[in-house]
């Protein structure tokens, strides 16, 4: 299909958020409003992409500082119209169609942008916008038609009269323009009505006047909802979380309770794997074949290899788990942290920055942070590397095939030889040799006869 030009118009204030945040940067399934739509206009090969931007205009554009977009900038928002006008000079140059979209749209798909795309060529329309239908259409501007249904215009709730606010077809805000007749449109539209500013949807009764104007009606309204509020993004966030568990069940993967998770929307999940009732999947998290994720749950920016079990209430963010190992229940994996093929850590583990190599245990009850372990290395019940000495953090290195007793502290800077065996309940402080046997305990010691004093 030949490509068009795109704008998206991201100025507004959403004061109804109530929020310092501009409304196109609230995240919906991790990202913000507006990439999800700059993904799905992407995908048409823009010959232009621009988004037009005021309220917190540099801090929106901060937010996509890496990609190819035109920022135009609406200094005051005097309406749609006025927006697209404020975009003008950018278009220039470029002929053909604009797809003109909010940036509070999250849910449109490019399915739909397509359709609109060859109706609008088919018909040779100068404008089409997209329509839907609400049972309460209360907010939205209403699609007039004659009796015989061609279209007359679209008037904003405030303008209508009793009559058309009983009109249950709405506008999307999504427009398809002939470029060539835009800027003369533009010039046409006053602010001539209640909100005193420039209505876009204007176009349509310009359109209407040439014997140009065409619509295109889409019957799914959630995908083509706008947000205004909280509450109508936790609406649309259980709708993009049902599109993601859709997805990715139709490619083998189980959720026992879908409608207890939450997965970001660029998460990636191998057949085969199960993810358990109140599972928390968040952004740049990769999950491997054949794996089980238990629940309440939670792994964020991190890559988790095929045939893994995460136990419940485990949280990982920022780790590498090679494949085949085991997680938990109840233990924290930190920014860093790498196991290798097989490596284990058990309940009510921390770990930080620690390279785990293959084979190697942590099953309970052990802090281990800033530390290199080799293959096989089996760590015992309540291990500390004290890596943090009020000032500097310090690396422990730990050989393969080391034991390390139960209630064991190594303070580092320190390095434990291959096959060491470290006696339970020692404070390590020094280089222990490989195949050597470490112990640090004070003697035990007896008081025959001795009696608790009375208070």
């Amino acid at each position: 299909m030949e490509s068009c030009a795109i704008l998206i118009l991201a100025a507004g204030h959403g004061t109804r958020m109530r929020s310092s945040l501009a409304k196109v940067l609230h995240p919906l399934a991790g990202r913000p409003l507006l990439g999800h739509i700059l993904n799905t206009v992407r995908q048409l090969q823009p010959v232009c992409l621009a988004v037009v931007v005021g309220h917190q205009a540099e801090r929106v554009k901060a937010a996509f500082a890496d990609e190819a977009i035109e920022w135009v900038l609406q200094a005051e928002q005097l309406g749609t119209a006025h927006a697209v006008r404020c975009a003008l000079p950018v278009l220039a140059g470029h002929s053909g169609e604009l797809i003109i979209l909010s940036g509070d749209t999250p849910l449109i798909e490019l399915e739909l942008l397509q359709r609109l795309l060859q109706q609008h060529r088919a018909q040779k329309s100068g404008v089409t916008v997209l329509s839907t239908t609400h049972d309460n259409p209360a907010g939205y501007g209403r699609i007039v038609r004659n009796p015989g249904g061609k279209l007359l215009r679209i008037v904003e709730e405030k303008d209508a009269s009793a009559a058309e606010k009983g009109i249950t077809e709405v506008n999307s805000g999504v427009y398809c323009v002939d470029l060539r007749r835009l800027p003369t449109w533009l010039q046409q539209i006053s602010a001539n009505n209640a909100q005193r500013e420039y209505y876009l949807p204007d176009l349509l009764a310009l359109a209407v006047q040439e014997s140009c104007a065409g619509v295109l009606h889409h019957g799914d309204a959630l995908s083509l909802a706008g947000v205004n509020d909280r509450q109508q993004l936790s609406v649309l966030e259980r709708v993009m979380r049902d599109r993601l568990v859709n997805h990715w069940q139709s490619r083998g993967v189980t959720f026992t309770d879908p409608a207890s998770c939450w997965l970001a929307d660029d998460v990636a999940i191998g057949a085969d794997t199960v993810i358990s009732p109140n599972v928390i999947l968040g952004s740049e998290t990769i999950i491997g074949e054949a794996c089980w994720i238990g629940p309440f749950s939670e792994i964020r920016h991190s890559q988790i290899g095929s045939g893994c079990r995460i136990k419940g209430f485990s949280h990982l963010e920022g780790v590498v788990l090679d494949g085949n190992n085991e997680v938990g229940p109840f233990a924290r994996l930190r920014p860093g942290t790498v196991l290798a093929e097989a490596a284990r850590v058990g309940n009510f583990c921390e770990l930080k920055k620690a390279h785990i190599g293959e084979g190697s245990k942590i099953s309970h009850l052990s802090y281990i942070g800033d530390t290199s372990m080799g293959r096989n290395v089996n760590v015992g019940a309540g291990t500390i590397t004290c890596n943090y000495d009020g000032q500097n953090k310090h690396k422990t290195i730990i050989e393969e095939g080391v034991f390390i007793g139960s209630d064991t502290q190594l303070v580092a800077p320190v390095r434990i030889g291959a096959h060491a065996t470290i006696g339970a309940g020692s404070t390590i402080t020094k280089e222990v040799p490989a195949d050597s046997l470490a112990v640090s305990r004070v003697a035990q010691t007896h008081i025959a006869q001795w009696k608790k004093r009375k208070i």
